[in-house]
């Protein structure tokens, strides 16, 4: 993407870049290309080599070498409050400039562009990538980033007219000074990254910069207390189109769900749209709430009730979010690894009965607490990771039969075999599940890495091997 509108702010100074993943690599890229300067930096060699190669100078950055930048630009994951701001923010601070990250960038360079922002602790990426699909299949130019697929950055801009989709983690949107979406939607807030932020507080406050300006509109699921607060705060302060989401009751002025029927009261009296259940790429309640706040998102645009829903009939899923990865001798076996919290584990536990749960990872604050109401689905649980231990006890406490097995190739062995054993027995055939309820970073590089993984292993497993 050209950025040269931003180089060009940077008055002749170069930029500093710390944290050389995929966003800052995206970051050197584009700056390097639309003719500006960077100094870039991580602690891991093959990161520098790549920055090298793509044309930034590379040196340790501090105090004095940021006093020489005009801004310093972050990865999302790098400690920005808690539990102390990492050294080089407080240099940055201390010399006086901008600490900003790539969403921010983009919007300086093409504040004209229009945008859609998706965040919350659970259904961002589903609401993002359905509403994207949805622009795309009524024929809309469309392209959708952020915290999902491409950096923003590597994307290609839309035409004239078009919009960008972006999914917008806590993390960047920490790190946006004057960015805000025109259309800003907030799904949910449930306790998480709590060790990144220091308290529940700090975590609703970065979700709440998504409305940082007037003049929005901001589509607001309001089933859970935090959201309701935000939404009742920004309805005081007025300035906005207000839009809320309810899968648990009729609302007036916006869309809500019943029975699995989808309602739009946002022009007056409830009108029915249609119904959401033949949807099978859209299982569960806590999809509904992704597919009504997508199909407010789409309503602002223009679009018809009959073009959304038609859309939404062909969506096609994640592939780290409930995606079937395989089905063998009646059982399937499916990839949930973007399920990386308790919260999230639950909106896959509550679609299946006769699981055999892959479960366990790098643990949050929380563990598997919230989940005891789920546990009468389970057949039998496979528990991987740091985590380990920690929900061994847990799921003994609930009498939840439980198999440590560390690693994702013991544990998908395991369920396997005995998902396969069990097929004939009452109650029908099982799924193997993974859903982790954890972060991944303790055995694999992202949640899309360990669903990988499961999906490589699943698909190894022989036909016949267990077909009694």
């Amino acid at each position: 993407m050209n950025i040269k509108k931003f180089v060009t702010q940077l008055a002749g100074k170069p930029a500093a870049v710390f944290g050389l993943g995929a966003s800052g690599l995206s970051v050197v890229r584009a700056i390097q290309k639309s003719g500006g300067n960077v100094i870039a930096w991580d602690d891991n060699p093959e990161a520098r080599d790549k920055a090298q190669k793509a044309g930034a100078t590379l040196k340790i950055l501090d105090h004095d070498r940021l006093s020489t930048c005009d801004c310093l630009i972050l990865a999302p994951g790098i400690p920005l409050h808690f539990p102390a701001p990492h050294p080089l923010v407080l240099a940055a601070q201390q010399a006086g400039i901008d600490i900003i990250g790539d969403i921010e960038i983009f919007h300086r360079a093409h504040p004209e562009i229009r945008t859609v922002g998706i965040t919350g602790t659970n259904g961002k990426s589903t609401t993002s990538a359905l509403t994207q699909h949805i622009f795309s299949e009524c024929g809309l130019s469309s392209v959708l980033g952020g915290n999902i697929g491409l950096p923003v950055l590597d994307l290609k801009p839309p035409s004239k007219d078009g919009v960008v989709v972006l999914e917008l983690s806590s993390f960047q949107l920490d790190l946006c000074t004057s960015f805000a979406p025109d259309i800003a939607v907030l799904m949910n807030i449930t306790p998480d990254h709590i060790d990144r932020h220091g308290s529940m507080e700090n975590y609703i406050a970065a979700k709440e910069r998504i409305f940082a300006h007037k003049g929005q509109s901001a589509i607001i699921s309001i089933d859970d207390k935090y959201c309701m607060a935000i939404y009742e705060r920004l309805k005081a302060e007025g300035g906005r189109t207000l839009i809320p989401v309810s899968i648990e009751k009729e609302i007036e002025g916006g869309v809500f769900v019943t029975g699995g029927v989808l309602f739009d009261s946002m022009d007056g009296s409830p009108k029915e749209i249609g119904t959401l259940n033949n949807i099978l790429t859209l299982p569960g309640v806590h999809n509904k709430q992704n597919a009504a706040a997508a199909y407010a998102v789409a309503k602002i645009y223009g679009l018809s009730a009959a073009q959304i829903l038609h859309a939404m009939a062909s969506y096609p899923g994640l592939a780290h979010r409930q995606f079937t990865a395989r089905v063998i001798n009646g059982v399937a076996y499916i990839n949930d690894s973007k399920a990386t919290n308790g919260d999230a584990a639950a909106r896959a536990l509550v679609c299946h009965q006769n699981i055999y749960w892959i479960v366990g990872g790098k643990p949050k604050e929380g563990g598997l607490k919230g989940l005891e109401g789920h546990m009468n689905r389970i057949k039998h649980a496979f528990v991987i990771g740091e985590a380990m231990d920690e929900f061994m006890k847990w799921l003994e406490g609930y009498n939840v039969p439980a198999t440590p097995c560390k690693t994702m190739d013991i544990a998908v062995l395991h369920a396997h075999r005995m998902a396969q054993e069990a097929r004939g027995q009452p109650g029908g055939a099982g799924v193997v599940l993974l859903s982790p309820a954890c972060a991944s970073y303790d055995q694999f590089q992202s949640y899309a890495h360990r669903g990988d993984v499961f999906t490589a292993l699943v698909n190894d497993l022989g036909e016949q091997e267990i077909a009694a």
